[in-house]
């Protein structure tokens, strides 16, 4: 089974940090986001890996080369212009015949890929999304009204929960016949048409974390944690 690694973008919101590196090469600790990335991939069983690249993609292709210090095979398919999520994961097209992982390259797993591959191929899903229980409560209070105005409770500062995409799918080939060839296009897209098309779209919901290195606080709350964790700060 290969794994499929969106590593194309432009990182545009943790500038000035993506100015000379791409995003999944800010490092983490004393390894790049990607080469952990990579290292959670391989020890979950996926050992074939395309890395989808676009924006200073030179900087990755010299870091990993093909693969083989770091244990993998690696593969890469190049995009010359941002194609968005769904449009990066169609660049890797020609590298695809069987069942596929595809991943996010700017976030940290924590959480069993075997599980997940398992679980998609004993329910024959067409797509299995990661989901992870996110939890938070808003800073007010919420007030539940009837429709002629008369207050009938007042929750302060409630939890509430919600499962939320972690950007990691184990997904069949045929997804790629739903992708726009050369285009900008949103995975989101992608479900939704696999669903309007009677696709079974599975989740496997996990309570393990994940790290999204989504902005420049993300990154440095991440990277601070990393650095504890070896003992350099």
């Amino acid at each position: 089974m290969k794994g499929v690694i969106l590593a194309g973008g432009l990182g545009t919101r943790l500038q000035p940090y993506t100015t000379f590196l791409p995003k999944p090469m800010l490092p983490l600790g004393e390894k790049p986001i990607l080469e952990h990335l990579i290292d959670w991939t391989r020890k979950n069983g996926v050992k074939s890996i395309v890395l989808c690249v676009s924006y200073l993609r030179k900087t990755i292709e010299d870091y990993f080369e093909d693969g083989s210090a770091f244990g993998v095979k690696i593969e890469y398919a190049i995009s010359n212009k941002p194609l968005a999520t769904a449009g990066q994961l169609k660049t890797a097209e020609e590298f695809i015949d069987e069942t596929f992982v595809c991943m996010y390259g700017d976030s940290i797993y924590d959480f069993s890929l075997r599980n997940m591959i398992k679980q998609h191929q004993k329910k024959k899903a067409f797509v299995t999304m990661s989901l992870h229980e996110y939890k938070t409560n808003l800073p007010y209070g919420v007030i539940d009204t009837a429709k002629n105005g008369k207050v009938l409770s007042w929750n302060e500062k409630p939890e509430i929960k919600a499962n939320i995409n972690m950007g990691c799918y184990v997904m069949e080939p045929g997804v790629m016949n739903l992708i726009p060839k050369n285009r900008p296009y949103g995975m989101d897209d992608v479900i939704k048409k696999a669903m309007s098309k009677r696709k079974l779209v599975s989740s496997f919901l996990t309570k393990r974390g994940f790290t999204d290195i989504g902005n420049k606080a993300s990154y440095k709350k991440a990277n601070q944690e990393y650095l504890q964790k070896l003992g350099k700060i």
